[in-house]
């Protein structure tokens, strides 16, 4: 059935509820070409001022994930689950996190993507191993997930086409900050990816992109009704964005400081993030007799880590770049370490290289910025706090720019719990 696409603008402007019908219509004309982007973002703005009630939300999310294929990934024998992050600084839990939850019996079909603005992309964090690639066939695909465990690549274009067009409408119509729409990008996306259980890490703070916990409660509230509603088994864990995680951000130091947690140490708060995901994710796929922690300590994860970059083509033995040129940044004081402010340090990162300001511009895989204390954390007034790296010495004055006021010695600053809340359907 053909409807007006001016008739679901009216509808949604003046506040009624769209049909089904008119939902799955609009959402596959638009991913054909037959409503124009001119329809589209003035529905999306009605929809980013009226909202969109649960049921409504449900069809929207469905139709976006029915605009492409869904993958089946039954035949592989093994439960299979997900993770997702809604983004942060220092944020690389998947590198550790996919070959630990292989390595426990649990197959991880990651898609993942790039970085833009201060939010680093997983993606580029993996093109910096020598050789490594990020695109796979549907063959290839299937065969690591099957022979490895674990697969982490870029999505191709059959997967949920819908979001494709409809994100980048968002991006130049002001109507990204919008919970129905950000919840249903995701969601259909992880929906398609065919996964049985989904874990969601929702983060919250300066470096995320919702600053505020409850605007985070309510999206991942939101997410995990849709991912439940699709038959998919979906857990959030709402996580702190306030400081970054780890010790670095950037690619190369992000790869680095994910093999120190493969070999059994790295930062405490990392080791933990990545350890509860993992519970969460072999909890949903009926695993939760196996206790991560112990495939960390016996050297299976990093097993299944070497195996999953070799099967991309990469060499995890080699040589990860090196900057051309480091500044440290001293402790201003002596004292407790109460500030690093994420989104400071994510600025500074992408300013240095690391990052990206449009989806085509390249990255520096050497780039970014590793600290030696985190918050909470002792620190002596003279000493190398902040390590900037970079390809380019004339971007670090707008880098230091970028950190002025990031860090604070005794303050009152009250850092948020690594884990702020679990959120169910229950």
């Amino acid at each position: 059935m053909t409807f007006d696409a001016i008739d679901v603008i009216r509808t949604k402007r003046d506040g009624g509820a769209l049909r089904p019908d008119q939902i799955r219509w609009v959402i596959d004309a638009y991913t054909r070409g037959a409503v124009p982007d001119e329809q589209v973002s003035a529905l999306l703005m009605a929809v980013f001022f009226r909202g969109l009630d649960a049921d409504e939300l449900a069809v929207w999310t469905r139709a976006m994930t029915d605009s492409g294929e869904r993958k089946d990934l039954s035949a592989l024998g093994r439960p299979t689950a997900d993770k997702h992050s809604t983004g942060g600084v220092g944020d690389k839990t998947t590198l550790p996190l996919a070959p630990l939850v292989a390595a426990c019996g649990v197959a991880v079909p990651q898609l993942s993507g790039r970085g833009l603005g201060h939010t680093g992309g997983t993606l580029d964090k993996l093109e910096s191993i020598p050789g490594w690639r990020a695109s796979l066939t549907d063959a290839e695909y299937v065969r690591q997930l099957r022979e490895v465990g674990a697969v982490i690549c870029a999505a191709g274009d059959d997967l949920a086409p819908a979001d494709r067009k409809l994100y980048a409408l968002r991006d130049v119509t002001g109507t990204v900050e919008s919970i129905p729409l950000i919840a249903s990008s995701i969601m259909s996306k992880k929906i398609a990816e065919g996964a049985g259980a989904l874990v969601l890490d929702v983060k919250t703070g300066s470096g995320a992109f919702m600053k505020e916990p409850d605007a985070s409660r309510e999206l991942a509230r939101t997410m995990v009704g849709l991912g439940e509603a699709a038959g998919v088994r979906t857990v959030a864990l709402v996580t702190a964005m306030d400081r970054p995680l780890g010790r670095a951000a950037g690619n190369a130091v992000e790869v680095a400081e994910s093999v120190e947690v493969l070999a059994g140490g790295g930062p405490a708060d990392l080791v933990e993030l990545t350890l509860a995901l993992a519970r969460e994710m072999l909890a949903g796929a009926g695993r939760d007799d196996v206790d991560p922690a112990d495939a960390l300590r016996d050297g299976r994860a990093m097993d299944v880590w070497r195996r999953m970059i070799t099967a991309q083509g990469g060499d995890p033995d080699a040589p990860l770049p090196s900057p051309a040129e480091k500044h440290v940044v001293t402790a201003p004081a002596t004292g407790t370490l109460t500030r690093l402010d994420a989104y400071a340090v994510g600025i500074a990162a992408w300013r240095l290289g690391a990052g990206r300001a449009r989806k085509e511009d390249p990255v520096s895989a050497a780039a970014g910025v590793v600290w030696a204390a985190g918050v909470g954390e002792r620190v002596t007034a003279g000493q190398p706090l902040l390590e900037l790296h970079t390809d380019d010495p004339d971007r670090i004055p707008r880098a230091l720019e970028a950190l002025d006021g990031a860090v604070g010695v005794d303050t009152d600053d009250v850092p948020l719990p690594l884990v702020l809340d679990r959120i169910t359907a229950s």
